[in-house]
């Protein structure tokens, strides 16, 4: 009996090595996160299959000529050029792209532009948003979590 248990168990000792080894499940970016300057905090939550994250607070929420809501006023599509920066969405549809990763488009407000992009979720409390030109320039901020 003992040499037909002998196999199962080199087996079972084979599969848990494997599994431990396995690369973990993706991380969930889910959260309120500081922008590396720490002017902004955007949200990042599940859309579908994706995420999707918009701005959600403002250092300086208040434009200084006005003294009014700042407004998404360098935007490419002039009837978006109204509406207030705080909503916006910024992280736009990014989907699995691998552990810890998601790639699709980032919008930024401050040149108007839409840019492809990455994020990766670097650790619990941390992650990093990439957005390039043409593929050749590319950007790295670093993001931390809130809460």
């Amino acid at each position: 009996m003992t040499r037909m248990f002998a196999p199962l168990a080199a087996l079972a000792f084979v599969l848990s090595a494997a599994a431990a080894s396995s690369p973990a499940f993706a991380g969930d970016p889910a959260g309120l996160w500081l922008t590396e300057d720490g002017d902004a905090k955007v949200r990042i939550a599940a859309c579908g299959a994706a995420i999707c994250g918009t701005i959600a607070w403002l250092k300086d929420p208040n434009d200084k000529e006005t003294g009014k809501p700042k407004l998404d006023k360098n935007n490419a599509n002039t009837a978006q050029r109204t509406r207030p920066i705080i909503g916006v969405p910024i992280v736009l549809s990014m989907k699995p792209d691998g552990n810890d990763k998601w790639s699709g488009q980032i919008y930024n407000a401050e040149d108007g532009k839409t840019y492809s992009g990455s994020l990766t979720l670097a650790s619990a409390n941390s992650i990093k948003l990439q957005g390039c030109v043409a593929s050749i320039f590319s950007k790295t901020k670093s993001w931390s979590l809130t809460y």
